[in-house]
């Protein structure tokens, strides 16, 4: 099956980054030499997207303005929904329901691989036909601070998910699997994600996954093949900033003998 839909949510408030994030969107902070949110469209369209809907706020049309310009010449459609009140990343997504398969890419979640990652969670979707998340190993001493999800490994880097547990302690992680910002969905979750439970006044996706689990139905999780480079906060930003400049092919080079000069 041909997934061709992505959903992008970029309608947060961006406090991590204040006072900048209030007059530039975050999406639009540059990762050397792109905005954020371009790396993630150059995924999609790498992986086959034809069509993406971004979840915007009023005030944030000109990621979309950025996105038609930098992206005109490929075959891809930009078109948006607004999400007036914020009310977790649920709600975000439910603003876009669609009654398609369809892809939801979180902008804060940057992945360097020779195959996109979303097209390896689509070879695990055509496969089992249910719901994917992307998944990534990551230290126990950072499990408190992602979505860790409890598992049954079914091949190299395929799992049948079992639960989520949000921000668990080191003792309480059931894994050392922390969710990252790509999804695969059905229209099926959108049910879900509207009946479940508020969660200290948000919609979250998580949770709905979580109803999900609860009543038996099937999810899968794909540990993707790639470098997970986050922009979440300003530490994370910065790091995989330096880290994409010193790669650069016209910067990269300049930037190490500055680096060396200076005895980092």
């Amino acid at each position: 099956m041909v997934i061709k839909k992505a959903i992008i949510p970029a309608a947060g408030l961006g406090t991590r980054f204040l006072p900048l994030s209030k007059f530039v969107p975050k999406e639009l902070w540059p990762i050397v030499d792109k905005a954020t949110i371009q790396y993630i469209v150059e995924e999609a369209i790498a992986s086959g997207i034809k069509e993406i809907v971004l979840v915007v706020r009023p005030g944030k049309e000109n990621i979309l303005a950025y996105l038609k310009d930098v992206f005109s010449a490929k075959r891809v459609s930009f078109s948006k929904v607004y999400q007036k009140e914020q009310l977790g990343d649920g709600h975000a997504v439910l603003q876009a329901k669609t009654k398609e398969i369809t892809a939801v890419l979180f902008g804060d979640d940057i992945v360097e691989s020779k195959t996109p990652a979303l097209l390896q969670m689509m070879k695990v979707f055509n496969k089992y036909q249910r719901p994917v998340i992307a998944l990534h190993k990551i230290s126990k001493e950072k499990l408190s601070a992602y979505g860790v999800v409890k598992v049954d490994k079914i091949s190299k880097g395929v799992y049948k998910v079992k639960d989520i547990v949000e921000k668990p302690s080191i003792k309480q992680a059931p894994s050392n699997l922390a969710i990252v910002g790509k999804y695969i969905i059905t229209p099926e979750v959108f049910s879900h994600i509207k009946a479940s439970t508020k969660a200290k006044g948000e919609i979250r996706l998580a949770g709905a996954f979580q109803d999900m689990l609860k009543k038996g139905e099937t999810i899968y999780g794909c540990e993707f093949e790639g470098k997970w480079l986050e922009c979440g906060n300003k530490q994370a930003y910065l790091k995989s900033n330096l880290y994409l400049s010193l790669k650069h092919p016209q910067f990269g080079k300049e930037l190490k003998q500055f680096l060396k000069k200076e005895n980092f």
